[in-house]
């Protein structure tokens, strides 16, 4: 089908908003293909509602304030996307099959690039987004992260929105009451109780002033250096691939923190413990062994694609997801989702 020059023009104004939005929008809803279909569906109607936009404010805080009703909109009546070890207790290292509870909407990962990409590049770019400063890259990297996205997800909606547009995009409270229809002193009050529910999870840098050029929401520590942190992700990264690749379940707990955890979306089940996640890797977790790994990058954090072996090669079976502190591994989250692999633009089968 050839486009017509006005949809070519409208749609070159509209592109490279994409980016942000789609941050946005995964921050509301905590699933990546969610997300798209909210930008999606924001540029649909912004694209047919164009010719009566004004001008009387940024084009930005326009397709911000589209993007937002629709997340609001897709998010009416739903459950709030969860984790595991929000539906129970640690599992004992001995649990058996893990269960699969119907009706649950499991938080998911986002694809981007690793420390030189923007967050939600394309997987495998090392172009960050010119409009971001570094600074305000790595308050936008932390808050991306998983454990900063599930705790969102326990905020009602429009307290949602709020927290992320002043927190993470900082803008002015009046610019947020603006978008939402609001006042001031309203935007200021949902603000308040966002930050004392992140704050009660748990989750650092939700205090007042929002996350700052330093340690961000969900950090356990300052994040220092980029290059130096990456070089040493990359080496536990290195030593984890290795140990899972020989299935080496003593190596592989060696890498752990004391108090790590292990998560298997779409499973209900989860372990505490490098005690619980060693019997469990040697007797459950022992069917993972012969599998073929692959590096990639999700939420700002090391990552790799697993696949087991099967009758047309090596078939896509979990996306682990590594989270790091102190230079061990504080947790694991293996979304056994197939479907996530050509989201971060790997194959279903690999040779």
């Amino acid at each position: 089908m050839t486009l017509s020059p006005d949809t070519i023009a409208v749609e070159a104004r509209l592109e490279p908003f994409r980016p942000a939005l789609t941050r946005y929008c995964y921050r509301m809803l905590g699933s990546a293909f969610e997300a798209d279909d909210a930008v999606q569906e924001t540029f649909v109607r912004a694209w047919r509602g164009l010719d009566r936009f004004e001008g009387r404010a940024p084009l930005e805080a326009w397709l911000y304030r589209i993007a937002t009703n629709v997340c609001l909109t897709m998010l009416q009546g739903r459950r709030r996307r969860a984790e595991p070890m929000d539906l129970g207790p640690a599992s004992p290292g001995g649990a058996g099959a893990a269960g699969r509870p119907a009706g649950v909407r499991w938080v998911e990962p986002f694809p981007d690039g690793g420390p030189s990409a923007g967050v939600g590049a394309a997987p495998g770019s090392a172009v960050a987004s010119a409009s971001v400063e570094p600074g305000d890259a790595v308050v936008e990297r932390e808050s991306i992260r998983l454990a900063f996205v599930a705790a969102l997800q326990h905020l009602p909606p429009r307290q949602r929105a709020v927290l992320i547009l002043r927190d993470v995009l900082r803008w002015r409270a009046q610019e947020v009451a603006d978008l939402l229809d609001t006042s001031v002193v309203s935007v200021k009050s949902s603000l308040q109780r966002a930050r004392a529910t992140l704050a009660a999870r748990g989750v650092a840098g939700s205090g007042p002033g929002g996350p700052r050029r330093g340690p961000g929401p969900g950090a356990a520590e300052g994040p220092g250096d980029p290059a130096a942190l990456a070089e040493d992700q990359a080496r536990l990264l290195d030593r984890y691939l290795d140990a899972f690749r020989r299935y080496d379940v003593d190596a592989l707990v060696a890498l752990l923190h004391e108090d790590a955890t292990l998560s298997m979306p779409p499973a209900d089940l989860w372990f505490r413990g490098r005690s619980d996640i060693r019997v469990w890797l040697g007797s459950e977790g022992a069917a993972c062994a012969g599998s073929l790994v692959v590096p990639t990058w999700a939420n700002g954090s090391p990552a790799f694609a697993q696949y087991r072996p099967g009758p047309g090669g090596y078939e896509a079976f979990a996306l682990q997801v590594i989270d790091v502190e102190d230079g061990q591994v504080r947790a694991i989250r293996a979304f056994v989702e197939p479907r996530l692999f050509p989201l971060f633009g790997l194959p279903l089968v690999a040779a």
